[in-house]
């Protein structure tokens, strides 16, 4: 995610806890998307939905603070 943020996205996971947050909550979106999606674990496909448009809200999220950390 973000290739040209990567040096910055490493930076901030470990000293801002703001980002930090945002972006385990979007690792952790994935996996269950990812695990719902290979029946791993249950769920619907109203579900699956619901869970990829919180982890695109948290993908714009953590694009504007990159943006605005790295004064773009």
């Amino acid at each position: 995610m973000f290739p040209e943020y990567r040096d910055l996205i490493t930076s901030l996971k470990g000293h801002d806890h703001h980002f930090t947050r945002l972006f385990d909550k979007h690792n952790e979106l994935d996996q269950q998307i990812r695990n719902k999606e290979a029946h791993i674990e249950p769920g619907t496909q109203l579900e699956i939905e619901r869970l990829k448009k919180e982890k695109l809200a948290l993908k714009d999220q953590i694009y504007a603070h990159l943006r605005q950390v790295s004064g773009a």
